[in-house]
């Protein structure tokens, strides 16, 4: 009995053995820390007095890498190791963006690729003694590189790598400007802020990698440009490719390949009225150098047929009041001044230069032939009394180089457009517009009126205004490259603003290394 006993005591025994055995080899095997011998010499107290260290000695001016030492002051502990290792979306990050920022025209130094590589191999190749290196400085700079990388990228893609409104509303003191301090506002999109935030919260969360992978602009034109960059080989070409690129980025409206809508590029000097079956191409008279046309998103509300042209202040001061109590000049340009206040038409010879800068008067050109607007106006909101237009300067469309108005834009096919705007408009419509505009009608019905009415006075004013339903988008575009809506090249076209080299001046130091001069 006594024997049973004890045997049944040993086979306890032994099973609690093995059962304690193989726990403790669970244990070892979960435990096996991918830093081996290296675990042993980690000290948190260590590891975050390298980080303060690295934190203090980083001047960035950057919010995205403010953004990231802040977050590590009040939380300094590791994003991308634990003392079982380097998390694997490490490499993850290194890997896409050792692809992508050179497919955008990024330098990799400017992302710490070199520095974060270097770190990384350390690790995997737990070469820390040979190197001379110590483990808890080591861990604490790879995570903070990788975390900046992170958040400038992500930050970047998402937002752009400049502010436009800030440098571009920078650039140009208004021509009327008495103090010669009030800057010209040249880029009046709204855009959209970077929300740093949100990037930080999405690099402590698990979903921070696909975060990262849909960090990328929405859009045909990114697309179309990044195609460009890879096949180009010249170093200006991608310098301009990239430039372009970060256009892109800016959270703006902007045009989608299937919308019916009215895009102006400025440098293209070209207007495409595009719709998904089709394209209406044509050229266009921008802002000259001095008076360079706004770039803005608005939306073309209603047409004015044989306009009045009330002219602006600030051409008043430049161009008009120099001429006050010549009867001749305002004759010879169908100009008359206005009261404001009683509409009391006044004597030319009655009011002097002052009396024009004052803003107590209107200048007006009467429609007609001769009115600076030509025979149709196309009306949209904005802030800068801008509108599209016919001219009664044709020959300027013939020009190389069309930056000659003073911020509008002159319409090379003004009857076109307004057909494209109004689609749903008959035959008889149409010849109204015709007969409006002094164009020889096509209908019969159209070519009697003319006959029954050819002693009444001219203009004919069959068609005044005419709301355009439902409101067209218009986007005023600056690209040097620029997909045609028509043809769906890349065209390069020029810098006739000088829009590059203010970019280039941001975000030069974030371009491919090989394109710096």
């Amino acid at each position: 009995m006594k024997q049973r006993q004890v045997l049944r005591i040993a086979i306890i025994s032994s099973l609690l053995a093995f059962f304690l055995g193989c726990q403790d080899i669970r244990h070892t095997v979960t435990r096996d820390s991918a830093f081996g011998q290296y675990e042993e010499r980690l000290d948190t107290s260590l590891c975050r007095n390298f980080l303060r260290k690295a934190i203090n000695g980083d001047t960035s001016r950057w919010v995205a890498d403010k953004t990231v030492r802040q977050y590590y002051k009040e939380h300094p502990e590791p994003l991308w190791y634990t003392p079982m290792g380097v998390s694997e979306d490490a490499d993850s990050l290194l890997s896409y963006l050792r692809r992508e920022l050179p497919m955008n025209g990024l330098d990799t130094t400017a992302f710490f690729i070199p520095q974060i590589a270097a770190n990384l191999n350390t690790v995997h190749q737990l070469a820390f003694d040979s190197l001379q290196l110590d483990i808890n400085e080591v861990l604490p700079r790879l995570d903070f590189l990788l975390s900046k990388a992170y958040v400038r990228y992500t930050i970047g893609q998402r937002y752009g790598f400049s502010r436009p409104a800030q440098y571009l509303n920078r650039l140009d003191i208004k021509p009327e400007s008495e103090s010669h301090q009030e800057y010209a506002r040249l880029f009046d999109y709204e855009i959209k802020a970077p929300n740093y935030e949100e990037s930080m919260q999405m690099l402590l969360s698990e979903e921070r990698m696909n975060y990262l992978y849909a960090s990328k602009p929405k859009g045909y034109a990114y697309q179309a440009l990044r195609q460009h960059f890879s096949d180009s080989i010249n170093a200006a070409e991608r310098t301009k490719t990239a430039i372009n690129i970060e256009r892109c980025r800016w959270q703006i409206k902007q045009p989608s390949a299937d919308e019916r809508c009215i895009i102006v590029n400025i440098p293209s000097q070209q207007l495409w009225a595009t719709c998904p079956d089709s394209v209406v191409p044509m050229r266009i008279c921008c802002g000259s150098f001095s008076h360079k046309t706004p770039l803005l998103c608005s939306e073309i509300s209603y047409l004015q047929v044989n306009p009045e042209w009330i002219i602006p202040q600030n051409i008043i001061k430049a161009e008009v009041a120099v001429h006050a109590g010549d009867s001749a000049y305002f004759a010879r340009n169908d100009y008359s001044i206005v009261e404001r206040t009683t509409n009391d038409t006044l004597s030319v010879s009655s009011v002097s230069s002052s009396d024009l800068k004052s803003g107590r008067l209107r200048v007006v050109q009467k429609s007609g032939p001769r009115n600076s607007l030509g025979r149709i106006v196309f009306r949209f909101p904005n802030d800068f009394s801008i509108y599209l237009h016919d001219t009664n300067n044709h020959s300027a469309f013939n020009r190389e180089r069309r930056t000659v108005s003073h911020g509008c834009v002159r319409v090379q096919k003004p009857f076109e457009l307004a057909c494209f705007l109004l689609p749903e408009a008959n035959e008889w419509k149409l010849e109204q517009l015709r007969i409006s505009m002094d164009i020889p009608p096509v209908s019969k019905r159209g070519k009697d009126y003319l006959k029954e009415h050819q002693d009444d006075p001219h203009p004919y004013r069959l068609i005044s205004y005419h709301n355009v339903s439902p409101k067209m988008p218009l986007y005023i575009l600056y690209f040097t490259l620029f997909p045609n809506p028509e043809t769906g090249e890349i065209e390069s076209l020029p810098d006739l603003y000088g829009y590059d080299k203010a970019i280039q001046k941001e975000i030069g130091d974030l371009l491919e290394l090989r394109d710096k001069r």
